[in-house]
């Protein structure tokens, strides 16, 4: 009986699966930031739905609850968590409009240095935009 309570406990306290790679530059609360974005942005997270606790999540992926206390705070100030003392922590519903327009910001970052590249060297609008067309259609 114990197991099965532990099994449904943490179902509801929500299982997230965090991968952590020694191999990027990336600070490991970046790395769980985004990775919880992103599941957020594919709907693997929805409205609602439970995070683990910082406790629980720093226990599983083996990193201080420090390190996990700060990608909660970076992910609650985005708008994509919502934390409550005595709760717990859970998906916000105010997330997607809030990544889009994140993204759709670092996307005309880029794109700046694009057309300041492409200006300086001499490389025409069109060319630059024959280019973006070929990435964006380009599947991986």
């Amino acid at each position: 009986m114990y197991l099965y309570d532990k099994y449904i406990k943490e179902q509801r306290r929500g299982v997230v699966e965090i991968i952590i790679s020694s191999n990027t530059s990336k600070p490991i609360y970046e790395q769980i930031t985004s990775q919880i974005k992103a599941m957020i942005m594919s709907g693997e997270l929805k409205t609602g739905d439970p995070i683990p606790s910082m406790r629980a999540l720093a226990k599983s992926i083996h990193v201080s609850v420090i390190t996990v206390q700060k990608a909660y705070e970076d992910l609650q100030r985005d708008g994509f968590i919502e934390t409550t003392v005595g709760r717990g922590s859970f998906v916000s519903a105010q997330n997607k409009d809030f990544y889009q327009e994140e993204q759709q910001r670092l996307a005309e970052e880029h794109l700046q240095e694009a057309a300041d590249i492409g200006r300086i060297s001499g490389i025409s609008l069109e060319k630059l935009i024959e280019l973006l067309t070929i990435f964006y259609q380009e599947e991986d």
